[in-house]
């Protein structure tokens, strides 16, 4: 009998201990990462992390603009691409992304807020607009940390005044 309930707590114990590291398995590394998702990523694109390294947020390390010609080549891109809205919504969509150590961008996703910071969508076809334009840069800078290129996390909010962009932020 008390063999049983030995076996029975032991068998227990193991069991609980299982479940718990599943249940913390599926918490991201770092809180913001962004989880591969088959339906709207590339399978192609790379992460360029280990276990000892991760993907630098963009709260951490230095707050350069790492694109070749700073952020006023990005703006210059997006006033010859004339991207607007008929309607003329008021708002800000967030374009946030992954720049692996070799400076090709992945992991796209995109939030919409009206002029009050309230999760909406403001325009469907404007916010697939300014995604397709943000997957179209291609002068991202790899960050270096101690000589080991890094992967980070990157974003672009675009002011949205009367349908049109305003401005864009950082």
């Amino acid at each position: 009998m008390i063999r049983a309930v030995c076996f029975f707590a032991l068998f227990s114990f193991v069991l609980m201990s299982c479940q718990t590291e599943k249940s913390m398995s599926k918490y991201p590394l770092t809180v913001g990462d962004i989880e591969f998702d088959e339906k709207l990523d590339d399978p192609a694109f790379k992460r360029c992390t280990t276990e000892k390294l991760v993907n630098l947020q963009y709260y951490q390390g230095s707050k350069e603009f790492d694109y070749k010609g700073e952020k006023i080549a990005i703006i210059e891109k997006l006033e010859k691409e004339k991207i607007s809205s008929e309607t003329k919504t008021n708002g800000y969509i967030t374009v946030r992304f992954l720049v692996n150590c070799e400076g090709k961008t992945g992991l796209f996703r995109v939030q919409q807020m009206n002029a009050e910071l309230k999760e909406t969508v403001l325009d469907k076809e404007l916010g697939d607009r300014l995604l397709r334009f943000t997957k179209s840069l291609d002068g991202w800078i790899p960050k270096e940390i101690k000589g080991f290129k890094v992967g980070y996390y990157q974003y672009l909010t675009y002011k949205i005044e009367n349908g049109k962009v305003s401005e864009v932020l950082p």
